[in-house]
């Protein structure tokens, strides 16, 4: 008798902050495997709010009783990452067509480097396809309600770190 093969997936990104669009990405996705990776992406090029432990954390929190799923820090290429973790695929979310172009291009670019490497689109519930991390991060910079557009769990976290960024500045 022939042994299934776990399937592995890999959501990857910057997650910073993490929002609820992210959250229901990996929630719908995690039901397609038996276990999903959320690698928090180290990415110099972007001026992150959160460092990469916080935003682990953050998705940890926010995902604690998912049992397959686990958070990760990576950094280098996303195909090796996914090579690196026995993985097959690659899990994006899609808000807009806007999103879909890039994405496309990258899926593309990624299978190119990694035949075996596949990319899966989820696209985002109604209730995000306006979330963002940087509408986030303008939203509670300038004291606007964050409550519905992040998991609970870490609002009081980003608001703590916007006043500390407030404070720093003054």
């Amino acid at each position: 008798m022939k042994t299934q093969k776990k399937r592995i997936g890999v959501y990857p990104g910057s997650f910073d902050p993490l929002t609820n669009g992210h959250l229901d990405i990996i929630i719908r996705a995690s039901k397609l495997f038996d276990l999903l990776i959320v690698g928090v992406l180290k990415n110099d090029s972007k001026k992150a709010l959160f460092t990469m432990d916080e935003r682990v954390e953050h998705i940890r929190k926010c995902t604690k009783g998912m049992e397959n799923v686990k958070v990760e820090m990576f950094e280098g290429l996303l195909v090796d990452f996914v090579k690196q973790k026995g993985a097959d695929t690659i899990v994006r979310g899609l808000r807009a067509v806007s999103d879909y172009e890039y994405e496309l291009q990258m899926a593309m670019l990624n299978k190119h480097m990694s035949q075996e490497t596949d990319t899966i689109f989820f696209m985002t519930d109604i209730h995000n396809s306006f979330l963002s991390s940087s509408v986030i991060k303008d939203i509670a910079q300038h004291g606007g309600n964050i409550h519905g557009l992040v998991p609970e769990e870490i609002v009081d976290d980003i608001y703590a770190k916007m006043k500390g960024i407030k404070t720093a500045k003054l």
